[in-house]
C-alpha cells in the first residue's frame, strides 16, 4: 500500500487521480482548497491548503507524513490558467500565476524531501502541459509557469537520483476538465487584441462563455490510469507524455523550435 500526497484534488484531474490511487488500494492524502470538495472515506485524509502559502506547504506536509507515517508518491497537480497578453496582464495576474504553478510545486519539493531523502525512496510528479514545450499566444504566462516547472523539476531530478528519490513531468493533453471553463482567470482585455483572442479562441468575450455541456475531450480517468501505470513501473521517462493529442502537440512545437535555429547556419540538427 503507497501513500500519496495530491494538490488540488478537489476537482478534474487533480480528483482523478486520487480515486485511481484509492481505487488500486493506496492512501492518499487531498489537498484542496475547500474542504467539501471530497467526501469522506476509508484511507483518505483530505486537508485544506493554498499552495501559495509556504510555510502552510510545510505544515500540511507534516501532518500528512504523520497521518500515514510517510509518503511514496507526491503529485504537485495544483494550478491554473491566464488568458492574457503580456501587455494585458497585471502584476496580480502574474505573481499569481507564478505563485501557484511554479513557486507553489517548489514549496512542495522543499517540504518532502528531507523526508524522502530520509526513507531513500519516493517519487515525485510534476504536472505539466505540452503548453511547457510550446506556447500559444494569450497564454504566455501560463507557459512561463509550466516552462520555469519543468526547468526545476528536470534539474531536480538529476539532485535527488542519488538519494533514491525519482521524479516524472507529465506532460498532458487535452482532458475533460474545467480547466478552461471555472478555473480559468483572465487578464483585463486590451480591446486591439480582440481580433487575435477571436482568430485563437472563437470570442473576443472575457471571460469566454462556457459551454453547458462536455466537449468530447477525454476522461479525466484515462490520464490517472496512464500515472498509476507509470508510478507502478520500475523506471520510465522523465517526461511522461499524457494524452492521445500531446505527441502530436510536442512534436509540432519542437519542430518549430527546430526550424528556428536552423536560420543560424552554424546549427545542425542532432543526427
Amino acid at each position: 500500500m503507497r501513500t500519496w500526497l495530491i494538490t488540488g484534488a478537489g476537482r478534474g484531474l487533480g480528483r482523478a487521480f486520487a480515486q485511481a490511487a484509492l481505487e488500486a488500494g493506496d492512501q492518499v492524502v487531498a489537498t484542496v482548497r475547500d474542504p467539501a470538495a471530497l467526501p469522506e472515506r476509508d484511507r483518505l485524509r483530505v486537508l485544506t491548503l493554498d499552495v501559495r502559502d509556504r510555510a502552510a506547504v510545510f505544515a500540511a506536509v507534516e501532518e500528512a507524513w504523520a497521518a500515514f507515517g510517510g509518503l511514496d508518491v507526491v503529485v504537485n497537480n495544483a494550478g491554473y490558467g491566464l488568458v492574457g497578453g503580456a501587455e494585458e496582464v497585471s502584476e496580480a495576474d502574474a505573481r499569481g500565476q507564478l505563485d501557484v504553478n511554479l513557486l507553489g510545486p517548489l514549496w512542495v519539493c522543499q517540504a518532502v524531501l528531507p523526508h524522502l531523502r530520509a526513507q531513500g525512496s519516493g517519487h515525485i510528479v510534476q504536472v505539466s502541459t505540452t503548453g511547457a514545450v510550446g506556447t500559444v499566444p494569450l497564454l504566455g504566462l501560463y507557459n512561463a509557469s509550466k516552462w520555469g516547472l519543468e526547468g526545476f523539476s528536470e534539474a531536480l531530478a538529476a539532485e535527488v537520483a542519488g538519494f533514491g528519490v525519482r521524479v516524472t513531468i507529465a506532460e498532458l493533453g487535452g482532458f475533460g476538465t474545467d480547466w478552461g471553463g471555472s478555473s480559468m482567470a483572465f487578464a483585463t482585455p486590451n480591446r486591439d487584441y480582440d481580433p487575435l483572442r477571436t482568430a485563437l479562441f472563437g470570442t473576443a468575450e472575457v471571460p469566454w462563455p462556457v459551454p453547458e455541456e462536455a466537449t468530447g475531450e477525454p476522461d479525466p480517468r484515462a490520464a490517472a490510469a496512464a500515472l498509476l501505470a507509470h508510478v507502478d513501473a520500475e523506471s520510465g521517462p522523465l517526461r511522461l507524455i499524457v494524452g492521445d493529442d500531446a505527441p502530436e502537440h510536442i512534436a509540432l512545437a519542437l519542430e518549430t523550435r527546430r526550424q528556428d535555429y536552423t536560420r543560424d547556419p552554424r546549427f545542425t540538427w542532432p543526427a
